[in-house]
């Protein structure tokens, strides 16, 4: 299966995440000329060679109308129309990206006069432009989808419908730039899982055109809702919400890298010097099948019923465990319990952890990851003197085996009044006959 992990170890930004998949292509000049032939407004893209480190590696940027502008600035510098009188100054410190820092002067009156050579976009106006992009109507929602997580942020970040959230010009365009990047590279790339590691999201504090905020930005935290995240020990902003956004739209799983043969490596590089490379990885390979890995959960109960643990197992085969069973145990103090286990599906693991903090008395559930060697299975029709009887054969590894479906016997056995044992003695010798 083809495979895509991410290590987000120095967390993740769009043009980060841009120039690794950028990487994984091997020709970076014909990436940037296709993404400078869609056409955003104003936007200009540039991809070179970059190091960090001794890692080598690619470092994309956007200009729009001529300018830069950092990732983490225009995240942040998301304003919203009010009915009042005021004029404030924007401060920016991007620790991640650059070291630079911009002010901006709005007057604003109750006939909302704006004294600046800028405007501000709301998601209608976004919409409209990406709408108008040269490109496949997959990539069109995907860049859609992964802009409403970031406006979905800062509405709960502000306290205003998503409707109010204007995001400036500028930034709102590199925005899409950067989106529309990564989205388009993962169409071409199309890889069938992509993993991501925990992410880093750094720590301390960012200035903003809000104030002074602390690492993640409230809008970074509210997309990381549900993903495994950490601060390190790095005191600067590593993961800008559209790292955030696109990294949730794009992950099949949030974990450690899985057992893969790599095939490609590619690394892109954030704008600022620290101790560690300042890079997201991408590796690109081969992984077993999905369906071959289950994650066994088990936990040990003495205070429960057998009916209770009957109804919590019907629980988990219904929400798709693959196996449950239990396992007499002796507990502290010699007292009797169970031990119960439940395998599913990685995609299903937190719903089933929920699932047994529910319906069992268990205070703790743990964990093992496990490669299962299955054989191939299928269900065949055999038409007998009886009418057609479902057949279960199971094949691979140099066996084969075959077993008749047990619910299509006992029916012919009530219909018959015979046993089991006659029914399928019947089929068997008619199938010699053959």
């Amino acid at each position: 299966m083809k495979t895509l992990y991410l290590d987000c170890s120095m967390g993740a930004a769009g043009d980060m995440l841009t120039a690794a998949l950028a990487g994984l292509t091997g020709d970076r000049e014909k990436i940037i000329d296709e993404l400078n032939a869609i056409g955003i407004p104003g936007v200009v893209y540039d991809c070179r060679p970059a190091e960090k480190c001794g890692i080598k590696g690619l470092s994309v940027t956007v200009k729009v109308d001529g300018r830069e502008e950092t990732e983490d600035m225009h995240e942040h510098e998301h304003h919203h129309d009010h009915d009042h009188d005021h004029e404030h100054e924007h401060h920016h410190d991007h620790d991640h990206d650059h070291d630079h820092e911009h002010e901006h002067h709005h007057d604003h009156d109750h006939e909302h006069e704006h004294h600046h050579d800028h405007h501000h976009s709301g998601m209608h106006e976004i919409t409209h432009i990406v709408e108008k992009l040269p490109v496949s109507e997959k990539v069109r929602k995907d860049v859609l989808e992964v802009y409403s997580l970031i406006a979905e942020a800062e509405s709960d970040a502000h306290g205003v419908p998503v409707s109010q959230i204007h995001f400036h010009e500028v930034g709102s365009m590199d925005a899409v730039a950067d989106i529309t990047a990564v989205c388009m590279l993962m169409e071409r790339l199309a890889p069938d899982r992509v993993v991501v590691s925990p992410i880093n999201t750094g720590s301390g504090r960012v200035r903003c055109a809000h104030g002074i905020l602390p690492v993640p930005a409230p809008a970074t935290a509210y997309i990381l809702k549900d993903v495994p995240v950490y601060a390190g020990e790095i005191r600067s902003e590593l993961c800008t919400p559209t790292g955030a956004a696109l990294l949730k739209h794009f992950a099949t799983s949030f974990s450690n890298m899985p057992l893969m043969k790599p095939e490609k490596v590619g690394y892109g590089m954030g704008k600022k010097d620290f101790e560690a490379a300042n890079c997201v990885r991408a590796i690109l390979g081969e992984t077993g099948d999905p369906k071959d890995i289950v994650i066994e959960l088990s936990c040990n109960l003495d205070d429960m019923t057998a009916e209770a643990v009957a109804f919590a197992e019907e629980q988990f085969f219904a929400a798709g465990a693959v196996e449950v069973y239990t396992v007499p145990v002796q507990m502290k103090k010699s007292r009797p319990g169970v031990l119960l286990s439940v395998m599913c599906r990685e995609k299903d693991r937190d719903d089933m952890i929920r699932l047994i903090f529910k319906h069992t008395t268990t205070l703790g559930v743990r964990e093992n990851i496990s490669r299962r060697y299955t054989l191939s299975r299928s269900i065949e029709k055999e038409t007998t003197k009886y009418g057609e009887v479902r057949k279960k054969v199971s094949s691979g590894y140099g066996v084969r085996r075959e077993k008749y479906e047990y619910e299509d016997l006992a029916g012919i056995a009530r219909e018959h009044n015979k046993s089991l044992a006659e029914v399928l003695a019947d089929i068997s010798e008619q199938e010699k006959e053959k």
